[in-house]
């Protein structure tokens, strides 16, 4: 490994010179294909924390999908229901456990992860390198790679794609540094472990947390670590379903990561499920498909003339009552914010999407009314005591 890698160049192509290097030492990296840009980068180095953070506190292989800086899916390996497995389009394909986190990172929110940097807690193996294959996407980064996975990876995208290998044991120092306008900010790094004893403040009347949920509101928590402020994360299953990230106001995020689970959750709808899709669609048309269909929107892919390009015959309405009706059936999920919540709307919008356990800082002036409202619909809710903004 050197201590130096030359880049192409910056965010943009104007900003050159480009590099990262070690002040002391070698590179934790090892690019094994391709030529990583600086904004691959940061993705990378960003999403490898995260994976190695949701390994360490659940013990199963981990995966994240990494667009601008965030998140857009982050993911553990538990087994997939077949419903899963037909809207994240692997139910043709053996699934690992890694493929499984991975298939689930990557379908959670299909669209934000349109060509997306990839992280993985474990060896990637064939299983995972063939789903990797398949997607749109800019690179991936893990501990190591099986024969059979490197040479997959290392044919994808006429044999450009960045496949970057990192050392496991690498430990950054306790203090970080950037910069900015010319000035140097200094840090302690965030070292913050974040597990269940973070959840034993209950300040709500319903204090019961089921074991799986405890899993998801940690999930949730360690993937908003790695976040852009402000963020708020929807998690169910073992697996982030929306996440609302860099947005001003904590409702804003709320109300982005709520309709992104909505979404996730709406893509599961029989009427959905059973779209009469026309042979040989590309997959980035048809996830565009979907979503328009979903949406207020949905006369843009469904009208005369339109319909024709997408599907064999002409769909039905999902109409604004069968979503809600639907959406009322989704329960159970957990809900982390990366700061404490101000009112209790972001409270009443969480509820429309069934959220049922909520992980929040506390520490509000109206933290008596986010209580009341959480109490209104029989929501367990934690006071962790720490922020985790990200920038």
């Amino acid at each position: 490994m050197a201590n130096e890698l030359e880049l192409k160049y910056g965010c943009n192509p104007n900003q050159k010179p480009a590099r990262i290097f070690m002040k002391e030492g070698e590179l934790p990296i090892e690019v094994l294909n391709g030529r990583p840009g600086y904004i691959n980068l940061l993705d990378a180095f960003n999403s490898w924390q995260l994976v190695k953070e949701l390994k360490e506190a659940t013990g199963l292989p981990a995966a994240a999908s990494f667009k601008h800086v965030s998140p857009a899916g982050a993911a553990v390996a538990v087994e997939m229901s077949d419903t899963l497995k037909k809207i994240y389009f692997v139910d043709d394909v053996k699934l690992s456990p890694l493929a499984t986190a991975y298939a689930r990172a990557r379908g959670a929110d299909r669209m934000s992860s349109y060509g997306d940097f990839i992280a993985l807690s474990d060896t990637c193996d064939e299983e995972t390198a063939r789903i990797i294959n398949r997607e749109v996407s800019d690179g991936v980064i893990a501990p190591d790679y099986t024969p059979e996975a490197l040479e997959i990876l290392r044919n994808k995208r006429k044999g450009t794609y960045n496949v970057i290998k990192i050392d496991p044991a690498y430990r950054p120092a306790p203090i970080e540094h950037k910069d900015v306008f010319g000035v140097t900010f200094e840090q302690g790094r965030n070292e913050l472990k974040i597990d269940e004893s973070l959840l034993k403040e209950m300040p709500t009347a319903n204090k019961e947390i089921p074991a799986d949920a405890k899993r998801d509101l940690i999930i949730a928590l360690i993937t908003l670590k790695y976040t852009q402020s402000n963020s708020v994360c929807y998690a169910k299953d073992g697996q982030a379903i929306g996440i609302g990230a860099g947005q001003q106001s904590r409702i804003h995020c709320t109300r982005l990561a709520g309709n992104k689970a909505d979404i996730w959750y709406l893509r599961q709808h029989p009427k959905v499920m059973n779209l009469p899709w026309i042979e040989k669609i590309r997959r980035a048309d048809r996830d565009n498909t979907i979503d328009v269909y979903i949406s207020e929107d949905h006369e843009d892919v469904l009208a005369d003339g339109v319909w024709q390009l997408f599907f064999t015959e002409k769909p039905e309405v999902l109409t604004r009552e069968e979503k809600r009706a639907w959406l009322d059936t989704m329960t159970g999920v957990a809900l982390g914010s990366d700061a404490f919540f101000p009112f209790g709307d972001n409270i009443e919008r969480a509820h429309k999407s069934g959220v049922s356990y909520i992980a929040q800082p506390g520490g509000s002036v109206r933290d008596d009314h986010v209580i009341s409202t959480c109490d209104k619909y029989n929501m367990a809710m934690a006071f962790t005591g720490i922020r985790l903004f990200h920038h």
